[in-house]
């Protein structure tokens, strides 16, 4: 009787241990999928079909959205997404710029900044995605070297204004650093000021507190509110 209730007590245990392992196989599984859809999100090109030229942006971009109110092209990076803007800041931390649910979310305009970036200061944000998707691509401009190479890029917008980005900062600053993240009431004197203390780049040639200024900011880690942000000046293109 108890060797026979101890091969039911093992058999029992088999098939527990059994279950435990298929289920862990199953969420590993999962997980796994669920990290390359959001890769696979991150890097879909088929919006690349939607990028206009010069001059160009409305007639394209509201083909796509009409929340899309921009593209930006950060040369030689892998930076080239369309910018939407919500009712929200959180409107399009989850949704691509189809309108559908997604992980790597989209490259939006703060919902407080005017759409035709007329504002002496406009914040974009964008997903910290691996291998440079999204805003992934900023952790480098944190090295010199790095930056020196990658100072340019553009914005086409809705509006009919586009223009040539010349990057000239780059920081690490806290979600609440109000000098980065509030917007300035007329000119961005306090926020060079701030920069000029805490960039980890600095190279203010050419920039002073009327320059109309671009941030692009992403986050450090999901653990921390540690953001990296990187400033450039906008110039009319053409």
């Amino acid at each position: 009787m108890l060797k026979k209730t101890i091969r039911l007590l093992d058999s029992a245990y088999n098939r527990i241990v059994a279950v435990f392992c298929l289920l862990l196989f199953l969420v590993c599984l999962y997980a796994m999928i669920d990290a390359a859809n959001v890769y696979m999100n991150a890097n879909d090109t088929s919006v690349l079909k939607y990028k206009p030229e010069l001059g160009h942006g409305e007639e394209a971009l509201q083909e796509l959205s009409e929340d899309a109110v921009a593209w930006l092209t950060v040369d030689n990076t892998k930076i080239d997404y369309p910018v939407m803007q919500g009712k929200n800041n959180d409107e399009y931390i989850n949704k691509d710029p189809f309108g559908n649910f997604s992980l790597s979310g989209s490259i939006f305009l703060d919902s407080r900044n005017s759409k035709d970036f007329s504002d002496p200061y406009s914040l974009l944000y964008g997903h910290h995605m691996e291998y440079g998707a999204m805003f992934g691509a900023l952790d480098d401009f944190i090295e010199k070297s790095y930056f020196d190479q990658h100072r340019t890029g553009t914005l086409i917008t809705t509006s009919g204004h586009d223009y040539t980005i010349r990057f000239f900062a780059s920081c690490k600053a806290n979600a609440s650093e109000k000098t980065v993240f509030d917007m300035p009431d007329d000119n961005n004197e306090q926020l060079l000021q701030f920069l000029k203390t805490h960039a980890a780049v600095f190279e203010p040639q050419g920039v002073d507190a009327r320059s109309k200024i671009l941030a692009l900011s992403t986050c450090q880690s999901a653990e921390n509110v540690e953001r990296l942000v990187v400033f450039g000046t906008l110039t009319p293109a053409g």
